[in-house]
């Protein structure tokens, strides 16, 4: 009866030691299993992030907004700028790198000129956009919260085309008016053209260009500023007078100007390295469609793809965001702007450019 009682008591005493080391098992069980949600699989390689992670990463970072605003100069049936950012874009290129930073979607506006795009920079509409030389740098002289990010041309060419049956020179401006873009490359060409030519009594009326084309059609205005692009070349064609372009003088040739507000900046500090990145790629990949590149930009002007690889060759798109001559070009447009008045105050071109 003794024996049986201690058995009984032995059987009875190891249960309980049984239960209690199959619940701390199944404890570290779930303690493990909790550890592992919402992190990498044990097999993940160090490193390896799905794109979605890389997205979340980017927003906990730097803030980035799921939503770009860009603004370009230029308003056409396809609504997309041209160079490497409208290719990038007409493509999907741009789009997919900007999708590894975080930016799912890209939304960009044409504008008639440089001013009103820089307003809308200013207001907040735009997160950053592309223009003229110009008209981005009397906006940072007035006070602009803008960073400059690329120089992405340096062949701008301002045209000044005369009336049909009206001037056949400069000289014989004195006195005549003449409608310009204000604020713009071709503005900055013309006054610095008649200033080179010892030309001071003329008058400027602003004019978009297509309303340009008509008042110099109709003889209201004696002469008018085009570029390659709102064809100007063809309005030479047709019998208008050149009398001048910008080809004659080096130091009158406008550039291309990207440039990023401040604010947008402050929230995705990587910015400018991801976007001339992106845009690199698309410059990548227009020189080996070259011909369907061409034909793109011919659409885009409404011009023949003869005269875009005239005006407008792949050769004169520059592939790094800044080059020397560029940033010297940039500051003879500064100094010119700001003896001329149309910019409020000096700086340095180092101080703006953002590299």
């Amino acid at each position: 009866m003794i024996n049986k009682f201690l058995k009984s008591k032995k059987r009875s005493s190891i249960l309980p030691r049984r239960l209690f080391i199959a619940g701390l098992f199944l404890s570290l069980l779930l303690l493990q299993a909790c550890s592992n949600i919402g992190g990498e699989s044990t097999d993940a390689k160090p490193g390896a992030q799905t794109s979605a992670t890389k997205a979340d990463t980017a927003d906990a970072k730097g803030n980035v907004k799921p939503v770009l605003n860009f603004g370009f100069i230029g308003t056409n049936d396809l609504n997309l700028p041209g160079g490497p950012e409208g290719w990038g874009l007409h493509k999907g290129i741009i789009q997919e790198e900007l999708k590894k930073h975080g930016i799912t979607e890209v939304k960009w506006t044409g504008f008639p000129n440089g001013p009103d795009l820089t307003e809308s920079l200013i207001s907040g509409r735009l997160d950053f956009g592309s223009m003229g030389d110009t008209p981005s740098i009397i906006a940072y002289a007035s006070g602009a919260k803008i960073r400059l990010i690329t120089q992405g041309s340096t062949n701008s060419i301002g045209y000044l085309i005369g009336k049909k049956d009206g001037p056949k020179t400069l000289s014989e401006l004195k006195g005549k008016t003449i409608a310009i873009q204000k604020g713009s490359f071709m503005h900055r060409y013309v006054v610095g053209l008649l200033q080179d030519a010892g030309i001071t009594d003329y008058k400027l009326v602003h004019m978009l260009i297509p309303d340009a084309k008509a008042a110099l059609a109709r003889g209201d205005v004696d002469a008018m500023t085009n570029n390659t692009t709102q064809g100007a070349l063809e309005q030479i064609e047709a019998g208008f007078i050149r009398l001048d372009d910008a080809t004659k003088h080096p130091h009158l040739r406008g550039s291309g100007t990207t440039v990023a507000a401040d604010e947008y900046l402050a929230s995705f500090p990587d910015f400018p390295k991801v976007w001339n990145d992106a845009r690199k790629k698309a410059l990548a990949d227009l020189k080996q469609h070259e011909e369907e590149y061409y034909e793109f930009i011919a659409q885009l002007q409404g011009q023949s793809v003869e005269i875009v690889k005239q005006t407008n060759p792949i050769s004169a798109i520059k592939e790094e965001p800044f080059t020397e001559d560029g940033l010297k070009l940039l500051e003879g447009t500064k100094d010119f702007l700001v003896e001329e008045k149309l910019a409020k105050r000096n700086f340095e071109i180092n101080d703006w450019v953002l590299k």
